[in-house]
């Protein structure tokens, strides 16, 4: 399995696990010339932009610290993107969550860092 069905892999695995506890799933892979959003979902009004990562296990680190704050300034701006192609009112709440996979382990960090410009 090269690395792109693997992210695929967990992405759909993230998916079902949000799905489960009431998240509706709106986009799977996002992608503009700004970059690429794992999983795009509604919270009740909110709007919940996911990254997910996957690490086989923790001998380099739990997953969740590759969400660096470059990858949170480029997760920033396709989540401005997002909005705009699809027309999402500005007033519209909107949050960044991480879900980390690590071994058979799985956590989600709800709210996990705050748009960058």
């Amino acid at each position: 399995m090269n690395t792109r069905q693997k992210g695929m892999e967990y992405e759909t695995l993230a998916a079902e696990y949000l799905a489960g506890r009431g998240y509706a799933i709106l986009e799977k892979n996002f992608r503009c010339r700004c970059g690429e959003i794992d999983l795009v979902a509604r919270q009740g009004i909110c709007l919940v932009f996911v990254e997910v990562k996957y690490r086989r296990d923790g001998g380099c680190g739990e997953a969740s610290q590759a969400v660096d704050r470059r990858k949170q300034q480029r997760l920033s701006r396709t989540a401005m993107c997002y909005c705009l192609e699809r027309g999402i009112p500005e007033d519209i709440p909107c949050r960044f969550d991480v879900i980390s996979v690590t071994g058979r382990e799985l956590r989600h960090y709800e709210n996990a860092f705050d748009f960058i410009r």
